[in-house]
């Protein structure tokens, strides 16, 4: 075997006193037990005993990268805690075809997940709905550095609740628009109040990553500069989406129309980010990686390929609400790779089934550019975005308002 015999120091609190694919840890120490080789070409820390083509050839493929234990690849997990919504939002119909609560998975099965992820989202339908999200949050909480919990932020009070205890944790509250588009779009009766609402007690708490969130389309097109105003007002953060048709949203009738307008306000919208004048420089910073967010978005609105492939089932994947192991929410059906209720999750990422859901997701021809996958694929090829970035701000800098979709 390549490499030489390590034991590694864990200095993360969350690593103390658990039990994982990773090794065991004693509690009354911060030393990992499990022996850990260092390739010597890359110095990526990884567990002795590893998948089959580190055996059959002596090298990690990206997937093999991703088992979290030695913390040696950016992957990233959705957990889609139900498919009960309060909402009745117009671009999906989840909410037709509600998940029904006792058929939901159970928090502990949640332990079953790698430690060190670098990033989770706890989505939905709508994960205030969950009565045990309390209990759900901590386990995650552990598994990863940065925890995201995605709401509609209509029960505060819950919200409030969770964000009391975990002030750490990043929400982003989704709206469609101002207060009376967006109860239009989302039929939910003073929906924007009470987003409105919860953003700003999450604010009071003193919770430091807090946003809006919106899912772009024609219908609410009008709207984008002027959320944009309020949440840099607010000094808060703002993420994009736009409408897909997929499996997760009982969705196939999504249509984007009116290009011509729709692309003329994305373009102010991506000049705005790349000139933000927010007085954090670090949410400027992020405001200019989101105009390349918003460049890919574009572009799938536009049917152009993605600037970067799809990582599902390697560097990103979802747990539905049944404990399925998916590779995303953009495909046709649920490409299942396997069952956390019945399987370790070892077995699962390292099946057959997977490898066979890695090849769909190779041929994949959905061109998805939702959150859940842009994100990971630019944080794990980040010259890219950073190219565009420069560039674009570049032309600006020159006077040409003209920004580059490539």
């Amino acid at each position: 075997m390549l490499g030489l015999m390590h034991t590694f120091p864990m200095n993360d609190k969350r690593d103390r006193g658990n039990s994982t694919q990773a090794g065991n840890f004693d509690r009354g120490g911060d030393r990992h037990e499990t022996p850990i080789c260092v390739d010597s070409m890359s110095a990526i820390p990884y567990p002795r005993v590893f998948g089959p083509s580190y055996v059959a050839t002596g090298t990690l493929l990206p997937h093999e990268l991703t088992r979290i234990a030695g913390g040696s690849r950016n992957m990233e997990c959705s957990v889609i805690t139900t498919y009960r919504c309060n909402a009745r939002c117009r671009m999906c119909n989840s909410w037709n075809f509600p998940s029904k609560s006792s058929e939901e998975f159970k928090p502990e099965i949640l332990e079953k997940l790698p430690m060190r992820i670098h990033r989770m989202n706890i989505t939905g339908g709508e994960p205030a709905l969950r009565e045990d999200l309390m209990d759900i949050v901590p386990i995650l909480d552990k598994r990863t550095g940065h925890l995201e919990i995605s709401t509609n932020g209509y029960f505060t009070d819950r919200i409030l609740a969770v964000a009391e205890k975990y002030r750490h944790l990043t929400f982003r509250v989704s709206v469609e628009g101002l207060p009376q588009l967006n109860d239009e779009l989302r039929g939910i009766k003073n929906g924007f109040d009470h987003a409105l609402r919860t953003l700003l007690g999450l604010r009071h708490l003193g919770v430091k990553d807090i946003g809006l969130a919106v899912v772009i389309s024609q219908n609410n097109i009008r709207d984008l500069l002027s959320l944009y105003e309020l949440v840099s007002g607010l000094e808060v953060e703002f993420a994009q989406a736009t409408i897909h048709n997929s499996f997760y949203f009982h969705k196939e009738d999504n249509r984007i129309e009116n290009l011509d307008l729709i692309t003329g306000i994305m373009r102010e919208f991506m000049i705005r980010l790349l000139t933000s004048r927010r007085r954090s420089p670090g949410k400027r910073v992020k405001d200019w990686f989101r105009a390349y967010i918003n460049m890919g978005i574009l572009r799938y609105m536009q049917g152009k390929v993605r600037p970067i492939p799809c990582g599902a089932a390697t560097d990103f994947f979802f747990l539905d609400p049944w404990g399925k192991i998916l590779a995303c929410n953009g495909s046709g059906e649920p490409w299942v790779i396997g069952d956390l209720t019945t399987q370790d999750f070892d077995d699962i990422w390292n099946s057959e089934q997977a490898e066979r859901v890695r090849d769909k997701v190779k041929h994949c021809d959905r061109n998805c550019w939702m959150t859940g996958s842009a994100v990971p694929a630019m944080r794990n090829r980040i010259w890219i975005p950073v190219a565009w970035v420069l560039k674009n701000k570049l032309r600006l800098m020159m006077g040409n308002r003209d920004i580059v979709l490539e």
